[in-house]
């Protein structure tokens, strides 16, 4: 098949693209190098475009990049793992959180220069469609507005990695967002959805692991033969626990 030159240069920039999205990690200890302030105007032009629901536009961003701030945002993190580890315990050992595995001290994002926290306003979900506001479907009522927030959330990732950045996903609850909310002078009204610490990885990525894209696509009907049994999903979580587990080793 020929190629227009305009046909070859859009499939130069989907395999960029792609690229970009096979080596994003999420990174958990960085250098505490500076990041220059053009990137994280890039990262949040891109976190900006981001899809939502009727295009309400939930999300506001607060880059902390004051050291102090930074450092008690991170002691907030660590008291709320405190509880995260003693409520992974009652799981199966070879089906624990790697995160939770050892009793170690994490360095964690302690040294990420830039931490962004993406906030979100509930107001906007009022420019979705009335029936979601009742609905179950996608999740629950309010489903649309936390996928407006983690579509953001994935664009700020995906960025980051473009620029030669690491970032981590973590994620927020109510153990410990009331805390952020003071810290930062965040307004009530808001609701803070993830963290997400920015900077150089101190390490090396382990490789990601992926399923295989012949058994997640089915083609006008869903092929049953691929429906995974009880003890199949119960067999893919142990060995995803050992094939990911490496990823929550850093070395420096």
């Amino acid at each position: 098949m020929q190629y227009s030159a305009r046909d070859r240069k859009g499939k130069m920039d989907f395999d960029q693209f792609l690229r970009v999205v096979r080596k994003r990690r999420c990174i958990r200890q960085f250098k505490p190098d500076p990041i220059p302030d053009e990137f994280i105007e890039k990262i949040l032009e891109t976190a900006r475009w981001a899809m939502s629901g009727a295009n309400g536009q939930p999300w506001e961003f607060v880059v902390v990049r004051e050291k102090v701030l930074r450092e008690k945002l991170f002691q907030i993190f660590m008291d709320s793992r405190k509880r995260n580890r003693i409520i992974e315990q009652t799981r199966l050992k070879e089906l624990r959180h790697p995160a939770f595995a050892t009793a170690k001290e994490e360095v964690g994002f302690r040294d990420a220069p830039v931490v962004i926290v993406v906030c979100g306003d509930p107001r906007t979900f009022q420019a979705t469609v009335l029936a979601s506001h009742f609905y179950g479907g996608e999740g629950g009522p309010m489903a649309t507005f936390y996928k407006n927030m983690a579509n953001a959330t994935q664009l700020i990732h995906l960025a980051a990695g473009a620029l030669g950045l690491g970032a981590q996903w973590v994620s927020v609850n109510n153990t410990w967002e009331s805390r952020i909310k003071d810290l930062l002078g965040i307004p009530a009204v808001l609701g803070v959805h993830t963290v997400v610490p920015v900077g150089y990885p101190a390490y090396k990525a382990s490789p990601a692991y992926r399923r295989r894209l012949a058994e997640m696509v089915h083609y006008d009907t869903y092929d049953k033969s691929k429906l995974r049994s009880d003890e199949q999903i119960q067999e893919f979580l142990e060995n995803l626990r050992r094939r990911t587990s490496t990823a929550y080793k850093v070395e420096s």
